[in-house]
């Protein structure tokens, strides 16, 4: 801790408080010949006993900033898909997942909702950022080595069935969302129909 730090620190401060009472002892002949004893004495007791300095909590973008950098992912993603060589079945579902990702994503309604629930956030960004590119990575990569070695398991019923766990996941989080506004309307709709009985 530097010079400046440690002089405008609680310990400093409380230390300094006790220190002063220690010289109004003094001023008033209580301390008597070992004042410096007791100044310095109170001083350090006052160090002891104050609050620890608490470190600033750290600040982390909000959850509308996280929209933001997830909207930007989304459209790396789309492009690195758009180059991906994949079969027609695999094409059809990233059609409608995309779909159901730019949904979600698109600024309005589902984003005020998003910015309420980090589950949620937590669950489209992980969809964007990990399990799509990883499917279609790992896809990319199998298929190469399955040319070498034929015979094996098609790595497309692997791809189709990893993009349709990501959509049902999706999925999912939709219909909470979705949810969430019905309970919404059905709160505001009891809200009126009390406010009206009680005319």
């Amino acid at each position: 801790m530097g010079i400046s730090r440690y002089l405008e620190s609680r310990k400093n401060i409380a230390g300094s408080a006790c220190g002063l009472v220690g010289l109004v002892l003094t001023f008033t002949g209580v301390a008597g010949p070992y004042w410096p004893v007791v100044v310095a004495g109170l001083y350090g007791a006052g160090a002891l006993i104050a609050p620890p300095e608490r470190p600033p909590l750290p600040e982390f973008p909000d959850p509308s900033a996280q929209l933001g950098e997830l909207r930007g992912d989304f459209e790396k993603l789309s492009g690195y898909l758009a180059d991906a060589d994949l079969p027609p079945e695999a094409r059809d579902l990233l059609a409608r997942l995309d779909e159901l990702l730019s949904a979600l994503l698109d600024p309005g309604w589902a984003a005020e909702l998003l910015a309420q629930d980090p589950e949620g956030l937590h669950v489209l960004a992980r969809a964007v950022r990990q399990d799509v590119p990883e499917a279609v990575d790992t896809f990319v990569r199998t298929r190469w080595w399955t040319r070498l070695t034929p015979g094996q398991e098609p790595p497309e019923l692997h791809l189709e069935r990893q993009l349709t766990l990501v959509q049902d996941e999706l999925k999912l989080l939709a219909t909470a969302l979705r949810e969430t506004e019905a309970r919404r309307q059905e709160s505001h709709t009891r809200y009126l129909e009390d406010r009206g009985r009680d005319r």
